[in-house]
């Protein structure tokens, strides 16, 4: 036997889904308090210590975080071919303008220190917030619109077409998720902020982070209740051979009210997952109202799970679906690399990502505590 079929072929394309979607949760749950604290930066803090001391608590991290949507990017490229072809054409200047934000952010962060000026600080400052408020808001807008299906079609030779446009993705419901996407973040970067700094800091990051935690629980809901309601899901009609060639235009699809629902009907232990992302929420709130720090943080990270985990479940098996095309939609038994191709990852995957994880434990540990005026103060050129 050959050694990559030890593991069926179906098996492995449900590993790297689930993988795929730890891998976007990693990152929103570490990066995301990067984005958080960019976007509260000009709220929480209103003196130049104050905001050196918010910078200074994602300043040793931001980088780390960011291999997360490093990993994501390979492992779509990788394990997903079709689905990278078609989102990084498709939304390429939304990805553009996320990249273009994610760039800025260091160098803000570097440069803002470098002359005595408060005109120079302030400009940089700026850019610290958009660098944070831009990806939030473009992430949430990229899952509504996956949720309401992408305007691409194959042809036969299985080129891919996209019909649509950056304007086009600017739609009710996808700003309904940008906005949710970022009053989550803000929850996350508040609990981090309480978490890594005293007194005014973290006063006033308690205030809009319960401010954002209430609303995270009121856009989930109506978002929810929209998708229900207004948005068509996806169902495939046809029979689906998993362990298939990977070939989208092989099934038929159609459009269906309520679609998105149907798997928590076959499978209500699904339902955890917007449980999950509600009592999050909840725990956040109540966290920040009663100084809890530790429990804030997890309780915001928990509800981050919950809510990505919630569009992942409810669209499974589908990926991507098409709206121009709805058989073209890519779903996890179509649209997935080789047998070989996905086993080597795999095994690549489980060496690498511990070595990550124990690696960013270490450092987080290492860096435990608060940081203050005294810290930014000493003199030995670390801080920003």
């Amino acid at each position: 036997m050959i050694l990559h079929q030890l593991i069926d072929y179906e098996v492995l394309r449900m590993i790297w889904w689930l993988l795929l979607g730890v891998i976007l949760i990693g990152f929103a749950v570490t990066d995301g308090f990067d984005l958080g604290t960019g976007i509260l930066l000009p709220l929480v803090a209103k003196t130049n210590m104050e905001r050196r001391i918010v910078i200074n608590t994602i300043g040793p991290v931001w980088e780390g975080n960011q291999v997360w949507l490093i990993l994501g990017g390979g492992a779509i490229f990788a394990a997903w071919p079709p689905l990278y072809a078609v989102s990084f054409s498709g939304f390429y200047l939304a990805m553009f303008a996320i990249l273009a934000a994610l760039i800025v952010r260091p160098v803000a962060i570097k440069y803002r220190s470098k002359r005595d000026s408060d005109r120079w600080r302030a400009g940089w400052d700026a850019a610290i917030f958009i660098a944070g408020l831009v990806p939030a808001l473009i992430f949430g807008v990229a899952v509504g619109n996956v949720l309401q299906g992408v305007p691409f079609r194959f042809n036969n030779d299985l080129r891919v077409f996209y019909e649509g446009s950056f304007f086009g993705l600017l739609n009710p419901y996808a700003l309904l998720c940008g906005i949710l996407s970022v009053a989550m973040l803000i929850m996350h970067g508040s609990a981090w902020l309480v978490l890594k700094t005293s007194g005014p800091i973290a006063d006033r990051a308690r205030g809009y982070g319960a401010t954002a935690a209430l609303c995270t629980i009121a856009l989930f809901a109506i978002g929810g209740l929209f998708l229900w309601a207004g948005v068509d899901g996806y169902v495939i009609t046809s029979a689906v051979a998993p362990a298939g060639v990977s070939n989208p235009l092989t099934k038929t699809v159609a459009q269906q009210g309520g679609a998105w629902f149907v798997n928590y009907g076959v499978y209500p232990w699904l339902l955890l997952a917007p449980i999950l992302g509600f009592v999050g929420a909840v725990g956040a709130f109540l966290g920040l109202r009663s100084r809890a720090e530790v429990t804030t943080i997890l309780s915001s990270a928990l509800s981050i799970f919950g809510i990505i985990s919630t569009v992942g479940v409810s669209m499974f098996p589908f990926i991507l679906p098409s709206s121009l095309d709805p058989k073209s939609s890519l779903t996890v038994w179509d649209a997935s690399s080789s047998h070989l191709t996905l086993f080597i990852m795999l095994v690549v995957t489980a060496i690498f990502i511990p070595l990550i994880v124990a690696y960013t434990t270490w450092v987080y540990h290492v860096l435990w505590g608060k940081v203050g005026a005294a810290s930014i103060e000493d003199k030995s050129g670390h801080a920003y």
